[in-house]
């Protein structure tokens, strides 16, 4: 893991991959919460007998949004930014999803670092992120994630 303590510790990594975090599997129950959380109960998610006889992946598959929300924690896994008094998700932009990802499915996050400002006193880091699926070439999405940070 990634220790970052300081801007200028941060700003060594620039136009550097920052990590890879560890594997995680998206199974039935989590799309399941995921659907009740959002109130998206689309039958391609959350209907496993459906999926398999009318789906074009013969199974559900996880909400596109519900591998975005699983950025922060994958996040950590990668970078632990110390020293900090405040950390904020600032936005998303330009993100892609290229692949489905399938219930059962193993992914994981590639973190590379595309820019950072110090802007007044707060960092502003730009995170090019992507979602490696296990077994797949394409990925399940590539964006930029924006991260301000208030170092101490």
């Amino acid at each position: 893991m990634l220790i970052i303590n300081s801007f200028e510790e941060y700003q060594s990594h620039l136009g550097k991959e920052l990590g890879i975090s560890q594997w995680h599997k998206i199974d039935q129950d989590q799309i399941n919460s995921f659907a009740d959380a959002t109130l998206d109960h689309q039958w391609i998610h959350v209907d496993c007998v459906r999926a398999e006889n009318e789906g074009p992946f013969k199974a559900t598959i996880s909400h596109g949004y519900l591998t975005l929300s699983l950025i922060p924690y994958l996040w950590k896994q990668i970078a632990d930014v110390r020293n900090l008094k405040m950390e904020i998700n600032y936005g998303i932009e330009r993100f892609r999803f290229g692949q489905a990802v399938i219930v059962g499915s193993e992914v994981q996050l590639k973190a590379k670092l595309l820019s950072i400002a110090n802007l007044r006193g707060t960092t502003k880091v730009v995170i090019q992120a992507t979602l490696i699926i296990r077994g797949e070439s394409k990925p399940a999405y590539t964006g930029d994630v924006i991260f301000l940070y208030h170092f101490l």
